[in-house]
């Protein structure tokens, strides 16, 4: 059955205001080890609280948007690998808590594998609006549906086809907005949830918080474009620049059809890895690099355990691409970063969500040489 389409948030709202950028810049915070690049290139990048929420307080002085991380659920050694990548991770919604006491402006979003436990959606909503009152309404909910089988069968439950969990999705996503905006007692109840006499409070500040999806799919566009105010895509033909400038513009178009037909305006984003240096030699350089020291195993555990799953979004990425990390790869001189930033505005693409490979002095290079030029191009205010 069709659920309500998600109600717009006030302008004057933490999204409001980021809304009024051209160019929304966010930042994938590394809260796992290994960050996004599965090499033993030497970086200080690292997964605990005190390092990301100091990358945090240097992305909001910069002024950047948003910040959030991935939320894995793996076992032993998590992808493998001699750098066991991914093993050690932070919960998105306790570090999204922290960031919340040590931040003002930026908007603080949790990845959140809706299905799995399985969170029944009272649970979620009372967590979601308190975190929405411990940030100031800056709080908001990525929601992921669960594409590895080995993640479902880790709490003893069985995937659900792709397609279904949207529609399950849809459903969720619709019961938390009527906690949150609910004055009466709420009783409900269907194949999936009961609730009898559920009510929520506080209520969101802003009368709900803000929500995230990730997808590329049919069935997932479908259901973010009614339940999502930010919708992250990937290119289906890989990392290469040059691929994904080509195959991206087919997704983003599907995406403003799909919200324009049902009335709604979303923000499409996209995730790419930045690797700038002062000449575009250095900055291949890096990337050579990061390769010669791949760590195999790694890419290989990463490799296998994504085939057995029924995500859409990551197939046509090649290995060498995954190693480096990223949905999009930029390298080059701030200028042509600039200038393959502009090409993934000119296709729709809303947003960056950026990955660097050592995430604090890189940060600080792209605030200091690429931001300047961003401004100078009208991308940022």
């Amino acid at each position: 059955m069709p659920y309500p389409v998600l109600p717009p948030l006030p302008p004057d709202s933490p999204l409001g205001k980021v809304l009024d950028q051209p160019l929304i810049l966010g930042l994938f915070l590394p809260i796992h080890n290994g960050g996004w690049t599965m090499s033993a290139y030497p970086r200080a990048t690292d997964w605990t609280f005190d390092y990301n929420a100091a990358l945090t307080r240097q992305a909001e002085a910069l002024g950047f948007d948003l910040v959030f991380g991935p939320a894995h659920w793996l076992s032993k050694g998590g992808f493998g690998g001699e750098i066991r990548y991914r093993e050690t991770a932070l919960d998105t919604l306790m570090a999204a808590a922290g960031l919340a006491a040590v931040t003002e402006r930026i908007l603080l979003i949790s990845t959140v594998h809706i299905f799995y436990g399985p969170w029944h959606p009272l649970h979620l909503a009372k967590f979601g609006a308190t975190l929405d009152h411990m940030s100031g309404g800056r709080w908001g909910l990525n929601v992921v549906t669960g594409f590895r089988k080995d993640e479902w069968s880790m709490f003893g439950q069985q995937q659900p086809d792709h397609d279904r969990r949207y529609e399950l999705a849809d459903e969720y996503v619709s019961l938390l907005q009527q906690l949150w905006a609910g004055e009466e007692d709420l009783d409900y109840r269907s194949a999936q949830w009961t609730l009898s006499k559920a009510f929520v409070t506080p209520k969101p500040r802003y009368g709900r918080p803000i929500i995230v999806s990730a997808t590329s799919s049919a069935a997932g566009i479908a259901q973010a474009v009614r339940q999502a105010d930010l919708i992250f895509v990937t290119s289906p033909a890989g990392a290469s620049f040059d691929a994904a400038i080509e195959a991206l513009p087919g997704i983003t178009r599907q995406v403003r059809e799909a919200a324009a037909a049902i009335g709604r305006n979303v923000r499409i984003l996209v995730n790419p890895m930045i690797i700038a240096r002062d000449t575009e030699a250095e900055a291949h350089g890096v990337y050579q690099e990061i390769l010669r020291q791949a760590d195999h195993g790694a890419v290989d555990g990463f490799f296998h355990t994504h085939a057995t799953g029924d995500s859409r979004s990551w197939r046509g990425h090649q290995r060498d691409e995954r190693i480096v990390g990223g949905n999009i790869q930029l390298v080059g001189t701030p200028e042509q970063i600039t200038g393959q930033i502009l090409r993934l505005k000119a296709i729709g693409c809303d947003g960056l969500q950026l990955c660097f490979v050592d995430y604090e002095p890189e940060l600080a290079y792209f605030g200091e040489r690429i931001l300047p030029l961003l401004k100078q191009a009208g991308l940022r205010l």
